[in-house]
This record gives C-alpha cells, sequence and structure tokens, in this order.
C-alpha cells in the first residue's frame, strides 16, 4: 500500500470553528483531484473540501458536526498513479505570473462554493486563466484547466441572497444532474438548507404525479404549490408554562402531509344540505332487528346508516359522472372513471385512515357493511395494507356518531370531491299541514372547483338527499 497522504482543510477566508454538514465521500471511494469531500457552513455560504489529489480514501477523519478550520485533516487519502507529480518551481522571472495566476484561481474556486456569486467575475476569469494558459505554452487551455460546467446566464435580480436557494454545490450539481429547479424545492435541514435527500424526495414526487413545487415546506418555509410560504414560527413555550413533548405517529405524519398539500393545491368549496333520512333509518332498524339473532352470534353484520350512504353514492356518481373523476397531473385533462371504489375515513388510535370498498355498485348493502366493518377493525389494529387504502373514487367521512352539525371535509386527492356527515337529529319539518318530527342528515360536500361548479355540487347533494329520503328512486 502506497504511503497515506493528508487531505487538510484549505485557505477558507479566516473562519474558525466552521460545522461539517454534508459527508461527500465514504472509506473506499475512489476520488478524483479537486473533488469535494465534505461540505462546511459557515454563518454566511456553504463550501466543499476539495481532494488535492486523486486516490483512494482510506479513512476519513471528521464526521457530521465536527467544527473544523484551516489546516484540519479530513481524510487520509492513498494516491493513485494518475496524480499529477508536482511541479517545478517556476523561474524567478515568472514567479510573478505564477501567483497572479493562483490568485485568479483562488477567486474563481471561491465564487464557485460562496452561496451569492458575482457572475461578471465567474464569466471572465475563466478566459483570462485560458489565455494565460496558453501564453505560457500549454498545450491547450482544456489542460491547464479542469473541466467546467457550462455557463448559466444569470440576471442581477436572481443572484440577490434571498433568491438563491440554499444548498451545498454538490447538491447543486445534483439538481443538475436530475434537472430539479432548486427553487421549487423545500429544505428540510436548519435554515431551510437543501440537502439530496429533499432532491430525491422531490424528485420522487414529481413521478408519482404530485405537480412540481408540491413538497411541502418543513423546517424553514419555502414553495408549496407556487406559494410563498413565511418559516413556521419558533416558540418556546415552556416561558409560559409546563408543557410536554409528544411525536406525532407514522400515521399523523403521513397523513399530515397529504392534507397539508390537498388544502393548499385544490381551491375547495363546501356545499351544504340536509336529508331527511327518517324512513331509511327506521328501515335499518327494522332489519337490525330481524337479524338480531343472527348478529348475535356472529353470523349477520350489523347495518350502518355508512353502508346506506356510500350504496346512494354509487348512484349520485352514476348521475353525475364528474364527481367520479381525477385531474391527471398536468391539471389539463379528466379523467373519468367506469368504476365505483368508495373510501370511507376510519378513526384509528394512531390516526385517521381511509380503507376503499371497491365495486360498491356490484354489491348490496348488506355486503357493504360487512366489508366496512372488516376494514375498520383492521385499521384499529394497523393491519390495512396498501392495496386497500388506494384506487378510491369518492371518500365518506362520517361524525355521525359523535355530533356536529357541519364541517368542512378536505378532499383526498386525487380525487375531486368528499361527503362529510354530521349527527342527524330530530327536528320540526312544515308538511303543508303543520310540523312534523323528521330525522335529518346534515351533508357537507367539499369538491374541487377546477371541475365542479356550485351549481353541479347543489344538484349533487340535492339528488343524494332525494335517495336517502326514498331508496327506491335508486331503481328508477
Amino acid at each position: 500500500m502506497a504511503e497515506l497522504k493528508e487531505a487538510r482543510v484549505p485557505d477558507i477566508g479566516g473562519y474558525d470553528g466552521v460545522p461539517v454538514i454534508e459527508l461527500l465521500v465514504a472509506v473506499g471511494d475512489t476520488v478524483k483531484q479537486d473533488q469535494g469531500l465534505v461540505t462546511l457552513e459557515s454563518d454566511k455560504a456553504t463550501m466543499e473540501v476539495p481532494a488535492p489529489f486523486a486516490g483512494v480514501v482510506r479513512e476519513l477523519k471528521v464526521k457530521l458536526g465536527d467544527s473544523l478550520a484551516e489546516g484540519s485533516v479530513v481524510a487520509l487519502i492513498e494516491p493513485s498513479d494518475e496524480s499529477p507529480a508536482a511541479p517545478a518551481p517556476p523561474p524567478a522571472d515568472a514567479q510573478a505570473p505564477a501567483d497572479a495566476e493562483a490568485a485568479a484561481s483562488a477567486q474563481v474556486r471561491a465564487a464557485e462554493t460562496a452561496t451569492v456569486v458575482e457572475p461578471v467575475e465567474v464569466a471572465e476569469a475563466p478566459d483570462k486563466l485560458a489565455q494565460r494558459a496558453i501564453d505560457a505554452g500549454a498545450d491547450s487551455a482544456q489542460e491547464a484547466m479542469p473541466p467546467r460546467t457550462p455557463p448559466v446566464a444569470f440576471t442581477a435580480e436572481e443572484l440577490m441572497p434571498g433568491k438563491v436557494p440554499y444548498a451545498s454545490p454538490a447538491v447543486r450539481l445534483l439538481a443538475r444532474e436530475l434537472g430539479v429547479d432548486l427553487m421549487q424545492v423545500s429544505g428540510s435541514e436548519r435554515g431551510g438548507r437543501i440537502v439530496k435527500d429533499d432532491v430525491q424526495r422531490f424528485v420522487k414526487g414529481v413521478m408519482q404525479g404530485v405537480a412540481a413545487g408540491a413538497v411541502p415546506a418543513q423546517a424553514g418555509g419555502g414553495a408549496l404549490g407556487g406559494l410563498t410560504l413565511l418559516p413556521w414560527p419558533k416558540v418556546d413555550f415552556s416561558k409560559f408554562g409546563p408543557t410536554e413533548s409528544r411525536p406525532l405517529s407514522r400515521i399523523q405524519k403521513l397523513s399530515g402531509a397529504n392534507l397539508a398539500r390537498n388544502w393548499a393545491m385544490i381551491p375547495h368549496v363546501t356545499q351544504f344540505d340536509d336529508a331527511d333520512i327518517t324512513g331509511l333509518e327506521a328501515l335499518r332498524v327494522e332489519l337490525n332487528d330481524e337479524n338480531q339473532k343472527a348478529i348475535a352470534k356472529g353470523g349477520a353484520t350489523k347495518l350502518t346508516m355508512l353502508a346506506f350512504l356510500m350504496k346512494a353514492s354509487v348512484v349520485a356518481l352514476r348521475k353525475f359522472p364528474n364527481f367520479n373523476a381525477s385531474l391527471d397531473a398536468s391539471g389539463e385533462t379528466l379523467v373519468l372513471k367506469q368504476y365505483f371504489h368508495i373510501g370511507f375515513a376510519a378513526d384509528t388510535p394512531n390516526g385517521l385512515v381511509v380503507p376503499v370498498v371497491r365495486d360498491c355498485d356490484r354489491k348490496g348493502v348488506m355486503q357493504i357493511a360487512a366489508e366496512t366493518g372488516e376494514l375498520a377493525a383492521k385499521a384499529r389494529d394497523g393491519k390495512l395494507g396498501p392495496a386497500e387504502m388506494s384506487g378510491g373514487c369518492f371518500t365518506i367521512s362520517s361524525l355521525g356518531g359523535i355530533g356536529g352539525t357541519a364541517f368542512t371535509p378536505i378532499i383526498n386527492a386525487p380525487e375531486v370531491a368528499i361527503l362529510g356527515v354530521s349527527k342527524a337529529a330530530m327536528q320540526p319539518v312544515w308538511d303543508g299541514n303543520g310540523f312534523a318530527p323528521r330525522l335529518i342528515l346534515p351533508l357537507s360536500l367539499s369538491y374541487d372547483h377546477r371541475v365542479i361548479d356550485g351549481a353541479a355540487a347543489a344538484r349533487f347533494t340535492a339528488y343524494l338527499a332525494q335517495l336517502l329520503a326514498d331508496l327506491r328512486r335508486s331503481l328508477l
């Protein structure tokens, strides 16, 4: 094994105690000369520590969070045969031009690693260096200079500190290779800094059909669906009284990100209506009474109002097909579905999930009730599979067993509507001759206003209310 040589932190402008925020290589990696080893972050800029020669990394002397200064040892590298030999000392009369060239090279490297780039110096320095290399007798300017990415035209406005994405050079290079606009990526690290995981998460979201810019802002604000968001307020709540920290469950984290995206990106409007379910509730109670013995022995399922709601929703979706649709990723094409998979919101100890009952148009109310019971039990036990929560066309969120009179449910993208159901209550209703007690069920329909207008939503809820008042209409 060849003698190991040290890779040290070069001149970083007099900074001391600069933390390591990113490890760009691992032990055993083969590196080229000037390839970044680690990324440092000062209070004004991020910078990479380059490898002084090509070789194989045999030992890393630093870890994330370590504070370094000029001269600190970063890694031990076994030089490769391709490492260029040390140049002979230049003649005395050539020493001044060489010093000037070294100073110019240092300025170019500093410009590349700074957070705010001065475009004039970056654009002119390579040409001047190339000319000097030719004048010095180099075979070509290309041999005298490392390969560079093509220059990018910037405007002064784009180079203002508030306009430049906060990311290290390595992350910028990754973004360029993947064709990602860092202005649309939200950073998850301190101060909104963008790391490789943020870029990869953004690309994954786009590949899965999430519109560009829809990655939720985390620690430091950012762009969400084209909106510029302020950073989340940081408050020390313990100053005001006793506190307790409790981490969110995995389901809450996932659903929270989805809900934030859906609320920000879908123009929600909610249509409210009432349905007279007096006769339907009487039928439900009668059927349960008839099957009481079978239900007690586990041979039959107790009917719930949810099963009737799902069956009635299928009939309404047939009549109003735009409600059984989804916008494609471009937001310009409406995909109309010929199947009827209905989801329902299930409250579990770990958070909200949405199981899906497939082909509700081909199933009776009893079978739908049995499946919703099975799926709800699996949801409470945390045993739902991904296939049991995907493919939904329309979602029902029922709070009827708890209370309330109305609410605004958030649409479950990529669906275009969701039905909220509150607690039914007896109310006096005028029948033409007098007031009669009727069981009234409040309906709250949230819809995507890009696809559905207010008149269509009002017709949908009115028709659904008619179905629930008299299910014989579903046979027409």
